[in-house]
């Protein structure tokens, strides 16, 4: 967690999104190389500070865990830990951990996560959506139990990435969504809107390569550049015109994996950096 109030939503988006989610579903995987099980280890820091509330560094680390198929679904298991310093010695430490499942073909979601700020632990948010005909039914155990519903468009964090690869795939510079991914106290809903560069071949030369563009199951795919600006779908516009809670920037791969991440929190941006790679094998479906 890289602010001063994080929102749950910024790490679970990192977890889903800049840290390597996948397409789902069947169609998906005939278009594409399939999705690819692996482990990053991300560096955060600190890339500038403006407005108001100045910050003079922030550094962290982030390990992700994702495996699964398009048959048993998709988990993720996430732990972020980084240090934020405003300045005269005000130093915010944290620790995020997150567990998540996604079905396939986006018709359920479980959710996890753990959150510890300074000395202080937030109270856990744990529950599952399911998909019923032309609705999502959410049903929380934590931090309060209570079940809602949202609508049948909204969709979840595996899912949205399966569309944006699909809008890239296609051709699309633009591609509005609306995400459900348990951020907060598990009832937030967020409106996106990703804008997707041109696409960069594999055998492009770079000149900051990284782990994934050195590893042998990475180098020939296709990745694009992209960033997904999140807004808070209860938040009113001012003068026709809404800032985004927050931004991402990254090389979003074909199948799945990120990197280049760059977060826009408005105040702050940081990076982050793809120290170590490994791809898994994956257990193809019967």
């Amino acid at each position: 967690m890289v602010c001063p109030k994080p929102p749950r939503a910024v790490l679970m988006t990192i977890a889903t999104i800049a840290l390597g989610s996948g397409f789902a579903g069947e169609p998906a995987q005939a278009a594409g190389p399939g999705f690819l099980s692996h482990q990053a280890l991300y560096e955060l820091s600190l890339v500038k500070s403006r407005g108001s509330n100045a910050v003079n560094g922030a550094r962290g680390r982030i390990l992700y865990n994702f495996s699964g198929s398009a048959c048993e679904g998709y988990t993720s298991e996430f732990r972020q830990v980084s240090e934020l310093n405003s300045g005269e010695g005000k130093l915010t430490l944290s620790d995020l951990r997150s567990t998540s499942w996604e079905d396939a073909e986006g018709k359920s979601y479980r959710f996890k996560i753990d959150t510890r700020m300074n000395d202080s632990e937030a109270p856990p948010v744990d529950g599952i959506a399911e998909r019923v005909g032309d609705r999502i039914t959410v049903k929380l155990k934590q931090p309060v139990a209570k079940t809602f519903n949202l609508e049948g468009s909204v969709v979840f964090p595996t899912e949205q990435i399966h569309k944006i690869i699909d809008a890239a795939r296609a051709g699309k510079s633009i591609l509005e969504l609306t995400v459900y991914d348990g951020s907060d106290n598990g009832e937030k809903v967020y409106n996106t809107m990703s804008v997707i560069g041109q696409p960069i071949p594999g055998d492009r030369s770079i000149a900051s390569p990284d782990p994934s563009t050195a590893n042998d199951k990475m180098r020939s795919l296709t990745r694009w550049p992209v960033t997904v600006s999140y807004y808070d779908r209860d938040a009113r516009a001012k003068d026709g015109e809404q800032t985004p809670v927050y931004a991402m920037s990254f090389e979003l791969f074909e199948n799945g994996v990120s990197r280049a991440l760059v977060l826009d929190y408005n105040d702050f941006v940081i990076s982050g950096a793809l120290g170590k790679f490994d791809a898994k094998d994956s257990k193809p479906c019967k």
